[in-house]
């Protein structure tokens, strides 16, 4: 790290720390408005079938970046929960996919709309709109991070 500024090591550093800090108040907020509790790997793997539709356990698991056998686990007491319902593959009757019920649907989508509006209205309250237009310009220079 003898090429990187003293800058760029502290502003990657401090941005890692607040994304942490901000992405666990999000959580934080959506789990406050929903009486079921679920774990965050739970919530993480509900949200991913929400994204990306059916899929296979096998397939979330390598999208979690977990073993199969913890996928299972978490698929399970998601169903207990009847967020999620499973049917055979059409193209492969040994596996199943895994969709989100109604409950699950809706679970998500609420979170979602719960977290966008605590944000919006932190920024209003805590904010000037000088300071979110600041926020907004920075925004658009982190948005190279995300770029290949």
């Amino acid at each position: 790290m003898d090429d990187i500024s003293d800058s760029a090591a502290r502003t990657a550093r401090d941005l890692r720390v607040v994304f942490s800090r901000l992405r666990r108040r999000i959580r934080e907020v959506a789990r406050e408005e929903d009486n079921r509790v679920l774990s965050p790997s739970q919530e993480s793997a509900l949200t991913l079938v929400g994204k990306h539709g059916a899929a296979t356990a096998s397939a979330l698991a390598a999208a979690e970046g977990v073993r199969p056998q913890s996928m299972a686990t978490t698929l399970a007491a998601l169903d207990q929960h009847g967020l999620i319902r499973r049917a055979p593959d059409p193209d492969d009757g040994r596996r199943q996919l895994v969709t989100l019920t109604e409950a699950g649907r809706a679970r998500v989508e609420g979170n979602r709309q719960v977290r966008e509006e605590w944000l919006a209205r932190a920024f209003q309250d805590r904010y000037s709109e000088e300071e979110r237009q600041t926020v907004l310009e920075a925004l658009t220079l982190l948005e190279r991070l995300s770029q290949p």
